[in-house]
């Protein structure tokens, strides 16, 4: 695919046990983007999302407010090496 991006997010904040990584799984699958979400051991969340460089962006955008009960301090985005995306999952 043309244009084709990926990227990985570090959401810090209250991000676990707030419906964080539903959440951005749903506005992930109606952005038709690929990835996953995923907790950190230290609380944060990890996002990995690959797909139209417009529609990555409005996620990433999104990641900095999440669903209503989370309270998000920081995203930190860096650009990664493509990889194997199929579908977005949460794990």
């Amino acid at each position: 695919m043309e244009n084709r991006i990926y990227r990985k997010a570090v959401v810090s904040g209250k991000v676990q046990g707030v419906w964080y990584r539903a959440s951005t799984q749903r506005r992930a699958q109606q952005l038709k983007l690929e990835g996953w979400a995923r907790n950190l051991s230290n609380g944060d969340v990890e996002v990995l999302v690959c797909g139209a460089s417009g529609e990555v962006d409005e996620l990433l955008r999104w990641l900095h407010q999440g669903p209503p009960l989370a309270r998000v301090k920081s995203v930190e985005v860096e650009a990664v090496e493509p990889v194997a995306c199929e579908g977005f999952t949460t794990g």
